[in-house]
Formats: C-alpha cells, sequence, structure tokens
C-alpha cells in the first residue's frame, strides 16, 4: 500500500492525485479530515505499508512519524520506501540514512509549485537517491508533477529544494515591498504586475499573484509565510562554512515581518 502522511494543503491534493491514478493509497494525519480514505489511527495505516510519502510540516514531526510517537520504521514492517518530501535541512535529511534500515529505499523529494501545482498535477520535484530508486520512483511521481530534477545522491534533493526556496523568500519579500511601495505611489496593482511579467522583474510570486495561495497573507507560525520562514532556516543550517549570512536573514526577518496585503 501506497501511504501519504501529512495530507494538508500539499499533502491532501498529492494523496487525491495518487488514488485518482489508480494507485491502493491512504492517508495518514494526526488532525481529523473527515474523510474515510485519511486516518488519525496510525495502527490502521502502518501494517499495510510498503511506500510512504512523508510531507509532515518539519524535522520534529518527521521524528515522530518515523520513529516516536508513530514510529512506522517499527510498526510498518513492509516498509520498503520512503519519499521526504517536506521541506527540511539537508543536514537532517542526509543523517536520516544512518537512522534507518538500509533495505528501505530512501529518496528525498521535496517538491515546488505551492497548492495550485499540487491540485493541478504540476509539480516539480528535485531529487536525491540512487539511479534505479529514481527510474523506479518516476511512474509514481508523474501522478502528481510535471518536472523531475535528479540532483545527485540522497540528500542532494533537499539541498536544492532549499536554495530554491531561499530564492523564493526573497522573491516574496522584494515583491510584496514593491507593490507596498506602487500603492503609496499611486501606481495601479494589476498594471504592476503586468508590467513585472514582461520585463526584468519578473518572478515567481509576481506572475502567480492572484493564484498563489499564500501570495497576499502575512506572517502566522501556523500558515505558508510561516513555512517559508522555516524553509530559510534550514537553508541557513546548511550553509557554507564561513559563508556571509546577513542576506538571507535580512530575508527572513522581512517574511517575518509581512502583514496581510488587501
Amino acid at each position: 500500500m501506497i501511504g501519504v502522511a501529512g495530507c494538508g494543503r500539499m499533502g491532501g491534493p498529492m494523496l487525491d492525485a495518487l488514488r485518482d491514478g489508480g494507485t491502493q493509497a491512504t492517508g495518514f494525519d494526526v488532525v481529523d479530515k473527515g474523510v474515510g480514505h485519511i486516518t488519525t489511527n496510525v495502527m490502521g495505516f502502518a501494517p499495510r505499508l510498503d511506500t510512504l510519502f512523508s510531507v509532515v510540516r518539519d524535522a520534529a514531526q518527521t521524528d515522530a512519524l518515523l520513529f516516536d510517537a508513530q514510529n512506522l520504521i517499527t510498526t510498518a514492517p513492509g516498509l520498503t520506501r520512503i519519499f521526504i518530501c517536506s521541506t527540511l535541512s539537508p543536514r537532517y535529511v542526509r543523517d536520516l540514512r544512518a537512522r534507518i534500515p538500509d533495505h528501505i529505499a530512501l529518496i528525498d523529494a521535496p517538491m515546488s509549485g505551492a497548492q495550485i501545482a499540487a491540485r493541478d498535477r504540476t509539480l516539480s520535484f528535485m531529487l536525491g537517491g540512487a539511479q534505479a530508486d529514481i527510474d523506479d520512483a518516476i511512474p509514481l511521481l508523474a501522478l502528481m508533477g510535471k518536472h523531475f530534477h535528479h540532483m545527485g545522491p540522497f540528500g542532494s534533493g533537499m539541498q536544492a529544494k532549499v536554495l530554491n526556496n531561499l530564492l523564493a523568500a526573497s522573491h516574496t519579500a522584494m515583491t510584496r515591498l514593491v507593490l507596498d511601495w506602487a500603492d503609496a505611489a499611486g501606481l495601479e496593482t494589476d498594471r504592476l504586475l503586468a508590467l513585472i511579467e514582461t520585463s526584468s522583474g519578473q518572478n515567481w510570486l509576481a506572475s502567480g499573484f492572484e493564484t498563489i495561495e499564500f501570495a497576499k497573507h502575512g506572517h502566522a507560525p501556523d500558515n505558508s509565510i510561516g513555512i517559508l520562514v522555516k524553509d530559510v532556516a534550514a537553508a541557513l543550517d546548511a550553509a557554507p562554512d564561513g559563508a556571509d549570512l546577513s542576506l538571507p536573514q535580512s530575508v527572513q526577518k522581512s517574511i517575518l515581518a509581512l502583514t496581510p496585503r488587501a
């Protein structure tokens, strides 16, 4: 059985895509979603599990899922493959290999595109793992995504993801600042966004400002802007020794200071 753990804004649509693709997929979440194929009972989830997509929020929830509260490494004896889809510190992800039995294939498979891409089944996956494991995984990933980038051995996909998200965070911070300054100058938002789309300031957030679910949100610990703050922290944790951290730290502070935009 294929299982998706963490059936929120990303994991929920991913589970739907797997099921619509004809797989025998089921979900697990600690919060009752009121959906029959998503359970809060780990013992109703674990015993038949052979492939796991972990889409939980952070390292603490990953530890709970794999080793502690849910302890799938023990409670899912048939588990042979794990996809780590959460955005986590690459250092933490690489260390998972020593903590998980060798017979379980590990693939880091963080994704990009936000909730709209998860719903449209057009996610971009950044993959780390053995070539044979990646080749076997692509047909399954293709039910959920459109772009597949094998970055290298296990951990490489996560390293690429946190660097990508560091750029996404900077785009978010600067696009919101530019729009606020445009308001003060009396420029119309729609006209400015159309200009940016065809000019040197083009970026993902500006291009998807009306469709990306968090584009107008302020910071809150449990929303997507809060997750972006966490993702910058993951990039900082994997920064090269001696790197100048001032710019990414400034981006993180700017994201923390965001307020909702009407």
